[in-house]
């Protein structure tokens, strides 16, 4: 008995462990924009936590239904919002570095891909 809660144990942790550390605080490459990630049982989301240029974006969950690629380390499978186009897109999330996070999005025949860089805390406020 003790051996099998040890497979389910692994199986249920193995995936989440090839996959890195995606949870922690992570900057938008190119805007004043923050989100953390957060992750529960494997599965995680991402919160804008700060928006300089649209603070009214803060709170907002703009990643959703995160879960490790089991097939491929360092990759996650997810949702992101699209805010031009007002819904949830599916993503693929790659940390190609340990702080660096891209997130690839379709939208028909087009893709997108959204430079992410990790950060240990949110700097003060008029900081980028």
């Amino acid at each position: 008995m003790r051996r099998i809660a040890l497979i389910v144990f692994a199986v249920l942790l193995v995936p989440q462990a090839l996959a890195g550390d995606i949870s922690g605080i992570w900057k938008h490459a190119d805007e004043p924009g923050w989100i953390e990630i957060s992750l529960d049982q494997g599965k995680g989301k991402g919160i804008v936590v700060r928006n300089d240029k649209f603070p009214e974006r803060v709170g907002r969950e703009i990643l959703r239904e995160l879960q490790a690629d089991g097939s491929r380390d360092n990759v996650w499978q997810g949702q992101v919002y699209a805010e031009k186009l007002g819904k949830y897109k599916d993503a693929e999330i790659s940390l190609n570095e340990p702080d660096l996070m891209q997130f690839k999005v379709k939208a028909g025949f087009i893709s997108r891909t959204i430079d992410w860089v990790r950060v240990d805390a949110l700097p003060a406020s008029g900081d980028n």
